[in-house]
């Protein structure tokens, strides 16, 4: 035993051990030969684990790691919460962040109607910066790279004809900065998204009544200045109908081919518990069992009509005409819910049925699902649709208005609806595309919808749900700590980002969050002086994390251990060598 170090039971040494910080553990465990053997005991760092981090005792170590000691390790010292630099080029709030996938750049997207390339460096500094508003737009909102890192797609809010607001995309080079092609976004918030190297996917909206709409989802090719008799340059993928004042926005492809990691570890009670509250719809399903089956949403008090199975929808329009002027419709219908009713009614047989069996059967599969937010009960997106990409339909040659199809089937069907029952202000996928993580604001448990127009009140408390999109499963209870304020209509979009350990996102009580994905644990919280919109981490670094904020600042933030590597690495100034060798001659 070392000199000094006096013998204590062990007993003792364990409870001291629990209590002391880490880093002291590590330091008397160099000095100490009592401490070194402790600190080699598994049972010891196993019990330090579950206290220190407030983890149930249900919940198995993680299958990859080694030893509870580098489990511990990894949570405490390669967490991204030391800020190591503030950027502020921009001077008005900073929406979005996004890295390139080689994670030598990024970009960022502002209210001051600008997005900025930095590269990512020792320390992070500006590369370019281009200003959209020579072309009408009111800001810039969110950017992505395409595959090779080779086009940045910008999406922003365009001013047209009599202050009238809609979306607008526009691809810009990476060689060079300029600007290849610029495409109508309506509405603005669906964002779009890259569906390859070279084409991206774009929305449009068509009012067909009041609260009745029908959104055409387009692919557009990047390099639209091609354009030929002989070539297209953009292809109708998807035409959905909208009931009740919903939309479809926020899309994002999620690449089935990519799925190698691990099953999440479970907790099979919240699942369960979460499961039926976040139903998931398998549209296509011919399964029989009466569990997978969704439970349909209340509809308005009228006279039930014939069941759907081959009853044309011109003979049920007539039907509900006829039992209007008869009066055998009670209690009287109001215009909101006259006009949902016709629209389900035409849409009935004009709809093209979901595609079967659409789960991925390998990990080889080159299918590709088509996710965004949608509803039907009421504005606010409350719903995720997912709809699967037919490999002849992930290119713009063929007929410019896609697959051929039969005149009566005039809409696309969803082939999976995943139900929040509440306001989605944020969706992101793991870097696999397995896991799909969703930000939400609850509704009241058994809340009732009569108004399309009127949404229920939305919690403060932000709901972060984990999808299975192997499975199209919950697979995780929601993970909290995070919050928001705003009611419902002026509710925006808080951004996340999932690295291979942790999963982080902004929030509107002024900070960014980071929670480790296997364990459901918050571990660290970001301070920033205004709303916290988007995170980022690098997707070759995951101990590198951005986040963007209404203060008109982007922080870096590192780990422990990467901060203690980079200061390892920065030569010390000869002055201090040389004064110290002076000192010690005198």
């Amino acid at each position: 035993m070392d000199a000094g170090c006096p013998r204590l039971p062990d007993t003792v040494l364990f409870e001291i051990f629990l209590y002391l910080d880490h880093a002291d553990v590590l330091s008397v465990g160099l000095v100490c030969q009592q401490w070194r053997a402790v600190a080699r005991d598994e049972f010891l760092w196993k019990e330090l684990f579950y206290r220190y981090y407030r983890v149930s005792r249900d919940v198995p170590r993680h299958p990859g790691a080694v030893s509870w000691y580098d489990e511990f390790q990894r949570l405490y010292d390669t967490i991204p919460c030391v800020e190591v630099q503030a950027l502020k080029e921009h001077n008005d709030q900073v929406l979005h962040l996004s890295f390139s996938h080689s994670g030598c750049l990024f970009a960022s997207c502002s209210k001051d109607c600008t997005v900025k390339i930095w590269s990512n460096e020792l320390d992070i500094s500006l590369q370019h910066s281009s200003n959209m508003r020579p072309y009408n737009w009111s800001y810039t909102q969110f950017s992505q790279f395409n595959s090779d890192d080779s086009l940045l797609l910008v999406s922003g809010v365009f001013v047209g004809p009599h202050n009238s607001s809609s979306g607008e995309i526009a691809v810009i080079s990476m060689e060079n900065f300029t600007l290849l092609s610029r495409v109508r976004n309506k509405p603005y918030d669906v964002f779009g998204c890259w569906l390859n190297e070279t084409n991206l996917i774009s929305g449009n909206l068509h009012r067909i009544g009041r609260i009745t709409s029908c959104s055409v989802l387009w692919l557009n090719n990047a390099f639209q200045g091609i354009e030929s008799e002989n070539v297209n340059v953009v292809k109708r993928l998807f035409k959905i109908q909208n009931l009740n004042a919903s939309t479809i926005r926020t899309v994002m492809v999620a690449d089935c081919s990519r799925y190698d990691s691990p099953d999440l570890l479970l907790d099979y009670e919240e699942q369960l518990a979460a499961s039926s509250t976040c139903p998931v719809f398998d549209l296509g399903s011919d399964s029989e069992e009466e569990e997978a089956k969704p439970k349909p949403p209340p509809e308005p008090a009228v006279q039930e009509l014939p069941a759907a199975g081959g009853v044309p929808a011109e003979h049920g329009l007539q039907q509900l005409f006829d039992d209007i002027m008869e009066g055998r419709v009670g209690p009287a219908m109001t215009e909101t819910e006259l006009e949902t009713k016709v629209a389900e009614l035409f849409v009935r047989n004009r709809t093209k049925p979901p595609e079967p069996n659409l789960l991925p059967t390998d990990s080889n599969s080159k299918t590709k699902y088509l996710i965004f937010t949608t509803g039907c009960l009421t504005y606010s997106p409350h719903q995720i649709g997912i709809k699967r990409i037919l490999p002849h339909q992930m290119t713009t040659a063929g007929p410019v208005l896609g697959e051929e199809r039969r005149s009566d089937e005039f809409f696309d069907s969803l082939d999976h609806v995943i139900d929040i029952h509440g306001h989605i202000i944020g969706m992101g996928l793991s870097p696999d595309h397995r896991y799909l993580y969703v930000n939400s604001r609850a509704w009241p448990r058994d809340c009732i919808i009569s108004d399309p127009m009127q949404p229920p009140p939305i919690a403060e408390e932000i709901d972060l749900h984990v999808f299975d999109l192997k499975t199209m499963k919950e697979v995780k209870r929601a993970l909290r700590a995070h919050r928001a304020y705003t009611p419902n209509e002026e509710c925006f979009f808080i951004f996340l980002d999932v690295s291979r350990d942790f999963v982080a996102s902004g929030a509107e009580d002024r900070h960014g969050y980071i929670w480790d994905r296997h364990y459901n644990i918050c571990l660290a919280k970001l301070q920033h002086d205004n709303v916290v919109n988007s995170v980022a981490f690098s997707p070759v670094e995951q101990e590198l994390l951005l986040t963007a904020s209404d203060d008109t600042t982007i922080k870096v933030w590192r780990s422990p251990r990467a901060v203690r590597v980079r200061q390892a690495r920065r030569p010390r100034p000869r002055k201090l060598l040389f004064s110290w060798l002076m000192n010690q001659k005198s």
